[in-house]
């Protein structure tokens, strides 16, 4: 798909800050000295039953991309696909889930568009602001930065063991709460630290998104994968195969850039190549910054840790130990 994609054609404008050259989250466009819009869309099929608890998911992940970039979310619009063979009650619970969280967020939804489809999707379209010197990319990681994750891994292999019926209650609990928790917590302590570069970890899983950082940054990503949060029991569902077919693509299509250091479970490869549903911030942060950082972090709704750190150009972008 991506090697198709290339081809089409991109635009250019000189107050554009952030577009498609590093794969990042969002747009960034400068209105002036003291202010930038970012713009960001995102929207998926359920993850979960409840539909108000999917309505809340699908609004948390699509508000992170404004986050990700060191922003404020500031309006929203709904965008659903809904089939007319299911109760409208339904939907009426999704779009409840999706206010509450942009109102948890400080902004404004503000309507949306809705199509007759085959299967329920659901997302938003979210405009935040940012100062245009505050940006954050995930292409200025540094040679001596520490890398910070503040959500654990395995929502895909958890979400699977969801769909199979396979999971027990406190899996499906902390999935649920991971995917449900706003990254305004972590920015907020972002706030108040010098950082050099963040992105979300979504789809690509962490070693996708790390290895953009990496790339885009010119530098090689070191990752300690004991020091990699887990949901609990995501290895005991790998090992079960309840691997989803996404970790199969993503370890297809970056697999030889990574490079093993030591000899790793298989199980632990296939968490660190899941894709994740509304995942945490990869933040690089300079090393005297990574004890303020994390007295920051202290209180925050989630499982975070230090998993590595940020060296000069070595033969892999991406090093696993």
């Amino acid at each position: 798909m991506a090697q198709v994609l290339c081809h089409l054609p991109k635009s250019f404008d000189k107050k554009l800050i952030v577009g498609l050259d590093t794969s990042d989250d969002a747009a960034v466009y400068k209105i002036n000295n003291d202010l930038a819009l970012i713009q960001t869309l995102d929207f998926f099929t359920p993850v979960v039953d409840d539909p108000y608890v999917f309505g809340q998911i699908a609004a948390t992940n699509s508000i992170s991309d404004v986050y990700a970039m060191g922003g404020e979310p500031k309006l929203a619009m709904n965008i659903v696909c809904f089939p007319n063979c299911l109760n409208p009650d339904v939907l009426v619970e999704i779009l409840k889930g999706g206010h509450d969280k942009v109102e948890e967020a400080g902004a404004i939804l503000v309507g949306g568009h809705t199509v007759e489809d085959d299967e329920p999707k659901y997302g938003l379209s979210v405009a935040g602001f940012v100062h245009p010197d505050k940006v954050l990319t995930n292409s200025n990681a540094k040679p001596g930065d520490v890398l910070v994750l503040t959500k654990p891994i395995g929502l895909g292999i958890i979400n699977t063991a969801i769909k199979g019926k396979i999971a027990d209650k406190a899996s499906y609990d902390e999935a649920v709460k991971v995917m449900s928790t706003l990254n305004k917590y972590g920015k907020e302590a972002v706030d108040k630290v010098k950082v050099n570069s963040m992105t979300d970890i979504t789809g690509f899983g962490l070693l996708g998104h790390a290895l953009e950082m990496a790339e885009g940054s010119s530098v090689t990503i070191k990752i300690n994968h004991k020091n990699v949060p887990l949901i609990s029991n995501t290895l005991e569902y790998a090992q079960m195969g309840l691997v989803p077919a996404g970790a199969y693509a993503n370890r297809a299509h970056i697999g030889d850039k990574v490079k093993f250091v030591n000899e790793i479970p298989e199980t632990i490869e296939d968490a660190l190549f899941d894709p994740q549903t509304s995942g945490g911030l990869l933040i690089s942060v300079p090393k005297d910054n990574v004890d303020l950082l994390l007295e920051e972090l202290v209180g925050t709704p989630t499982k975070y840790a230090v998993i590595g750190e940020v060296v000069d150009k070595k033969d892999y972008y991406l090093m696993v130990e």
